[in-house]
This record gives C-alpha cells, structure tokens and sequence, in this order.
C-alpha cells in the first residue's frame, strides 16, 4: 500500500476510522471525506505528517463527491451507512444514491479499486428497508464499477461499537434486558434472532487486503464471526463481563413491534419499526459467498475482545470513577 492513494468516504466512523489506521500503518497516502472535518482532525494522528487528509464531501452532492475522487486516484473505499432515518438522511439517499455516487466517481476519475462496505443480509426481497436499499446500493455500484468489492459485514463489535456498549451502558440503569423471540423465550429455540458478530479489526483487514491483493475484483465477501450467538446469549455476555444481575427477559415481536413505535422518536434511536424487521430474520452467513477463511484470516471471537472494553461498565469501576473524581 506504500504511497497509494486511498479516498475513504466516511472515515470517521467506526468501520472507517479502523480501515484509515489500517491503510495509513501500511503507507499509504489516505484522503478522508467527511462531512464535517472538524470531527475528524483525530484522524491526523493515525499517520505521519501530512500522510491523513480530510476532504469535506456530502454524499448528495454530486460536485462534492467528484472532488473528493482525485483523478488517477489509485482506490475508493466506501464506509458510509446509516442504521436509521432521519431527515434528508434517508436508506435511499445514502446507500443508494450516495453510493452510486462514489461508484461513478471512482470510474470517472480512472481509480484502479473500489471497495463498498455493504451488510449481511442484503436482499431486495427483505422485508426490511435497510436490508433491501444495502441490496439496490450493492446493485447500483457494480452497474457503475464492475469490478467493485463488496463487503457484507454482520454485526460489527469494537470498542466503540454501538451494538455491545448499548446493551452494556442499559444494563448499567435498568434491571431488565429485553429480546425478541417467535418461541417460548426458554424453550429450545427461544432464545432469539442469531447473530455472528464480527470484530472491526478484522473487517479492517480484509478491505486493506482486497486492496493490496489481485484476484479480488468483482467478488462479494460475507464477513461472518467463528461463532453464532442468538440474541439471549449476547445478553448473557454482556451481563457476565460487566458484572451485572440483570434479568433477562425475552419477549413476543409484537411488544417490539410496539415499542419501537415510541423508541423511534428518541434523538439516537434505540429501536425503530424496521430495526424490528431486521430482527425477525437471523443475521448470519450462509456459505453461498466467500468469507475470512478464503482470505487467509482468522476472524477474532467476541470473547476475546468484547471483556477488554465493557469492564468499565461494572460496578466497582463506576464506584472507583466516583471515588476519583471526589478526590
């Protein structure tokens, strides 16, 4: 990756930031556009002096987007998503129209790689309409870039992930963990959706490796964990590295169904009506498409990583945080 040019749309966020550390401790040169490059000068500390720079792009812009792709820019990665809707930030807007956008802008401006950062489950038959717009963006890149990667990460877990930390950071004020399930929540099979949760850093990995590495054009990559966990045993996880009793509670969908009606509303969302259908359907790899073993990577499990970063969240860590901050 030594002096490539890499253009990294959605840098700063939590698949990007990892994919920027990656590429910049592998020397390339990494233009990062953003939104608001403000929030991202902590990027500029991923490399030496000058190797990071922050490009401000809005993915509805076409104008903005063609300038962030310098001509003969050597690759493109896409990182941008959004798990909810919110104004003009909506599933079409972003992981259509925004990623179709970088696609033809990568062609255009004669970059050699394209990688686009999708999800697990991507269908256009999915009951979700995130699943099915990470499927119409997945389609619309390879009509302007044939030769683009495609990257369906499930769950995505790290330290500052928004998956385990939420569930953490809820066991932390409230005395009961909720999921949703088809079945009796204790009988065989209750306990909830399945999950294959995927550490970031490898994910990093992979895009740097689709990168640096020929026979990768075109392919779609299921980035899937080792392990398969349903939803209860997550919630146990989370509960035995934080030193939580909390009550686990597992609940009929149409309670979520309810719920998210409310939820939906809150300024970050903590559960919205198509989430809900996201749930309904287990999110784990299928084996039709190639994943980490074909790549030579053997993925991190969530019990090697996961307990380094939610020990904050137990209770004698609380009470020492209060203890100092007395002093």
């Amino acid at each position: 990756m030594k002096n490539r040019l890499v253009t990294v749309f959605g840098g700063s966020g939590f698949v990007g930031r990892n994919i920027v550390r990656r590429l910049a401790e592998g020397g390339a040169r990494v233009r990062v556009a953003v939104r608001d490059t403000e929030k991202a000068y902590f990027l500029k500390t991923c490399g030496d002096l000058g190797q990071v720079s922050l490009f401000p792009a809005s993915l509805t812009s076409d104008e903005e987007v063609a300038r962030a792709v310098v001509e003969n820019a050597d690759t493109v990665v896409n990182c941008v998503g959004v798990l909810y809707e919110r104004g003009s930030r909506t599933f079409d807007a972003i992981h259509v129209q925004g990623a179709e956008r970088i696609a033809k802008a990568a062609a255009h401006a004669g970059a050699k790689s394209l990688v686009h950062c999708s999800a697990l489950g991507a269908s256009p038959d999915a009951t979700s309409a995130y699943a099915r717009s990470k499927a119409a963006g997945e389609a619309a890149v390879l009509a302007a870039f044939p030769n683009a990667v495609l990257l369906r990460p499930s769950v995505i877990f790290g330290t500052e992930d928004g998956f385990f930390n939420m569930f953490a950071d809820l066991a932390r004020i409230t005395h009961v963990l909720p999921y949703f399930t088809r079945i009796v929540p204790h009988a065989e099979g209750g306990g909830g959706t399945k999950f294959q949760p995927v550490y970031v850093g490898d994910v990093a990995d992979v895009a740097v490796k689709v990168l640096q590495e020929d026979g990768h054009a075109g392919k779609t990559y299921e980035l899937a964990g080792p392990t398969v966990y349903n939803m209860r045993e997550i919630l146990e996880m989370v509960c035995r590295y934080t030193d939580r009793a909390t009550w686990i509670c597992g609940l009929p969908f149409w309670v979520g169904r309810i719920q998210a009606q409310f939820l939906q509303y809150l300024p970050t969302p903590l559960l919205t009506p198509d989430q809900v259908k996201l749930l309904e359907v287990d999110n784990v790899a299928d084996g039709s498409k190639p994943g980490f073993s074909d790549l030579g990577i053997s993925a991190v499990t969530a019990e090697t990583i996961v307990p380094t970063y939610l020990r904050r969240f137990r209770p004698y860590q609380q009470r020492k945080k209060l203890r100092l901050t007395a002093h």
